[in-house]
């Protein structure tokens, strides 16, 4: 089944992205997503930012329409891949690229630095922890790097790095995200 979400701002405001069911395939929904880039709106613009767990896509593409400089969508499933591929062409999408692999292979490659990562991976699969200790720890991450996370609400949010600075956090249904800063170690 074929499914629509709108973007909600920037140059592609208004415009659908379509995407298929997949297993644990939950987009953000758009008022979160709506307070999400509210929060990091200064923070968009002109930034490298990776999409760890893109799924639809709709956080990386609002990200892209609201003027990030480059985007890297990974994502492990091909016909998600196709998806976002087709969305990308749709919408002229230079400045997005896409990665058919797992999480932890691509972070396991050569590290580039993203000042902005969305981390929002299968609830049922608990893999919030150690993407963010990856990313810390392998050199994914600029200086003062925002990190968005997504996660069940039910479940607290543990064993992150302790240089993230928690910003902004809430919780909408079932889903809690949160706002983190990277702190430089020294």
């Amino acid at each position: 089944m074929q499914n629509k979400l709108r973007i909600i701002g920037g140059d592609w405001r208004s415009r659908q992205i379509a995407f298929d069911d997949a297993d644990g395939l939950r987009p953000t929904p758009a008022r979160v997503r709506e307070t999400l880039f509210n929060w990091l709106h200064v923070d968009i613009i002109g930034s490298r930012c990776l999409d760890l767990y893109a799924g639809s896509g709709a956080l990386s593409f609002e990200a892209a329409s609201r003027g990030a400089k480059a985007v890297v969508q990974v994502e492990q499933n091909p016909l998600v891949c196709r998806n976002l591929k087709a969305n990308a062409d749709k919408l002229g999408a230079t400045q997005i690229k896409i990665i058919q692999t797992d999480a932890f292979r691509y972070l396991a490659g050569n590290a580039e630095m993203f000042d902005v990562v969305f981390i929002d991976p299968p609830f049922a699969l608990n893999l919030t922890a150690q993407s963010c200790h990856w990313l810390e720890d392998k050199g994914w991450l600029s200086p003062q790097a925002k990190i968005y996370v997504e996660s069940a609400s039910h479940v607290p949010l543990e064993g992150l790095p302790g240089n993230w600075q928690l910003l902004k956090s809430k919780v909408a249904g079932e889903v809690a995200y949160q706002l983190f800063q990277r702190q430089p170690t020294d």
